[in-house]
C-alpha cells in the first residue's frame, strides 16, 4: 500500500490536478511506484509514443485506485460517468460485450498490466463501448477528464502528445476492426458462392 501511495505521495484529500506543480513534482520524484506506472504507460499496450519525462508528468495527474476481483470498473451503455481513463498496474481485467442476439455477454479480450481501458470516452463522452470487470484484485491509475484538462492548462505540450498519442491508439484499433470487417464480408460472400452452388436457385436451374 505505501508503495502505491508513492505515485502521489501520501494521499491527499484534493485531487491531484488540483495541487501546485511543484507538489506534484515532488510526489514522483524517486517514486517507485510512480516510475513503474509510467514505464507502463509507455507500454507497446498503452501509449509507447510517449518519452520517459512525458509519462512520468502523466502519472503525476493520475489517481491510485483498487477494485476487488469481480468489480465492475466500466459497464457498457453507462453515459453518466465517461469522464475517465484506467492504466492496469497489476492484476486482470475481463472486457465484455452485450450482443443483441445471446444471452450472456461475449468476452472480447483479457488485460494485464500495462494496458488502457476507457480511453474512447474520456475522448467523446459517448456511452461505454464495453463493459470492463476486474478479473482478479486489480491496482490501477486512474485519469480524469478534470485532470486532462488541468494537465492541459498547465503542460499543453505534454497533453497535446498524449491526446496524440490516445488518437493514434484508437485509429489502429479503427483500422483493426476494419480489417475484420472485410475479412468476415469476404467469408460471407464465399460461404454465400458455396450455398449458391449446393442449393441453386429455380433461375439457375434452367
Amino acid at each position: 500500500m505505501a508503495l502505491f501511495d508513492k505515485i502521489f505521495g501520501t494521499r491527499p484529500e484534493a485531487p491531484p490536478e488540483s495541487r501546485l506543480p511543484a507538489e506534484r513534482q515532488a510526489a514522483v520524484n524517486g517514486s517507485p511506484s510512480a516510475h513503474e506506472a509510467a514505464h507502463l504507460l509507455r507500454a507497446p499496450t498503452a501509449l509507447m509514443q510517449l518519452s520517459e519525462a512525458e509519462a512520468l508528468t502523466v502519472v503525476g495527474f493520475m489517481r491510485p485506485r483498487r477494485y476487488a476481483s469481480g468489480s465492475t470498473i466500466i459497464r457498457q451503455g453507462e453515459t453518466a460517468d465517461t469522464g475517465f481513463m484506467v492504466l492496469v498496474l497489476d492484476g486482470e481485467i475481463t472486457v465484455e460485450n452485450l450482443v443483441a442476439s445471446r444471452a450472456n455477454p461475449a468476452t472480447v479480450n483479457v488485460l494485464g498490466p500495462g494496458s488502457l481501458i476507457g480511453e474512447m470516452s474520456l475522448v467523446d463522452g459517448a456511452a461505454r463501448s464495453a463493459s470492463c470487470t476486474a478479473s482478479t484484485n486489480v491496482r490501477c491509475a486512474v485519469l480524469t477528464r478534470e485532470a486532462l484538462e488541468a494537465l492541459t492548462a498547465e503542460q499543453p505540450a505534454t497533453a497535446a502528445k498524449l491526446m496524440t498519442a490516445v488518437a493514434q491508439r484508437l485509429a489502429e484499433r479503427l483500422r483493426e476492426s476494419s480489417h475484420k470487417l472485410q475479412i468476415y464480408s469476404k467469408l460471407v460472400s464465399t460461404l454465400q458462392q458455396e450455398i449458391d452452388a449446393l442449393m441453386p436457385t429455380p433461375d439457375r436451374r434452367r
